[in-house]
């Protein structure tokens, strides 16, 4: 994305590992990144989107500016979700010769991001940590030997090779991946979904909204999730019923230090294993954002449209919300 990165890129893809010139594009770091938004993602990276359509490349990827975040594409530029992605790598993590030899000490994901690693976790019987948003509290884990391999749904993925997110990594982690498995992008993702489910994820961006209003929405949110009177609710949208099973602020307890981290996000999480976050975040010049996050997950009807099968749970998170009718928007600002 025209960032610091670039050099990297052509280096270790093209120098050292032999991809030709074209294969690395954006690469020549500029001042204005070339009047491109700098973000790895399908609205940012149209461009890396559109190439990948007539189905001639397995994989692409995209990197931000400092090449921290990343994003993965297959075959005609179906996108891997950041879960996805991190939950697939940990399902084949033997594959990375870097965890052949340090073995694996745990997982973690932040809170917003979908359970997809929850279910790997279980079957490898390897620790998996839930943590706040922020990059430090993954460091802590690793500072204290538990943890491998972490990321969360804003399109960071690391390993405890470094303290930090390292997109370039994330990509050469996926190609390690395709070397072994043989197959291609979006058939290891089918894959990793016929073994272990899938979770339909999705995040709301609701940005540019009124600070005190935006605080306002949330905090009378909390006091309606609290009320004991909203566990055991029942939500119908057309054929589908989610009972609420509990409701809370996240709050984590650092079990390197015993340190509390608390207000995290507001969680609603039902019989099914469907989960609605609410996360404010943000604030000054161009005011707060509200951020909502819908996750559910699927066993058996796996290859269908994200959006359509969130509808029903994005209909209830408005309704709870009132995020429209408060707002004033009729949609979000952006949807990933």
């Amino acid at each position: 994305m025209s960032g610091v990165m670039g050099p990297y890129l052509r280096r270790i893809l093209c120098e050292e590992l032999g991809a030709p010139a074209k294969s690395v594009v954006n690469c020549v770091p500029l001042e204005d990144f070339g009047g491109l938004h700098p973000d790895p993602n399908l609205t940012y990276a149209a461009e890396l989107v559109d190439s990948m359509q007539d189905g001639h490349y397995d994989l692409g990827a995209a990197l931000d500016c400092d090449g921290d975040r990343n994003m993965i594409l297959g075959k005609h530029g179906v996108f891997v979700t950041p879960s996805d992605s991190l939950a697939v790598i940990a399902a084949n993590i033997f594959c990375i010769p870097y965890f052949q030899h340090t073995g694996v000490r745990g997982f973690a994901r932040s809170m917003p991001t979908s359970a997809a690693l929850d279910k790997v976790a279980q079957a490898t019987k390897i620790d998996l940590y839930e943590t706040p948003v922020g990059w430090g509290f993954f460091g802590n884990l690793m500072d204290a030997g538990r943890l491998s391999l972490c990321g969360e749904e804003s399109f960071g993925t690391g390993g405890d090779h470094i303290r930090e997110k390292d997109g370039l990594w994330s990509v050469l982690a996926w190609l390690s991946i395709l070397a072994i498995r043989r197959k291609s992008v979006n058939d290891i993702v089918k894959d990793h979904w016929r073994k272990y489910g899938r979770n339909y994820y999705t995040r709301y961006d609701y940005e540019g909204l009124d600070l005190d209003a935006a605080w306002q929405l949330m905090d009378d949110l909390e006091v309606l999730m609290v009320d004991k009177s909203f566990v055991s609710q029942r939500f119908a949208v057309a054929d589908n019923i989610y009972q609420v099973e509990q409701a809370d602020n996240f709050e984590y307890t650092d079990p390197v230090d015993s340190t509390i981290t608390r207000n995290q996000g507001l969680r609603i999480m039902f019989a099914n294993g469907s989960r609605i976050v609410y996360r404010l975040s943000g604030a000054g010049g161009v005011g707060a954002t509200i951020r909502v996050y819908i996750d559910s997950y699927e066993k058996e009807d796996i290859f269908q449209d994200t959006q359509v099968m969130l509808a029903p749970l994005a209909t209830i998170a408005l309704k709870i919300s009132q995020l429209h009718v408060r707002t004033g928007r009729s949609g979000p600002s952006m949807i990933t």
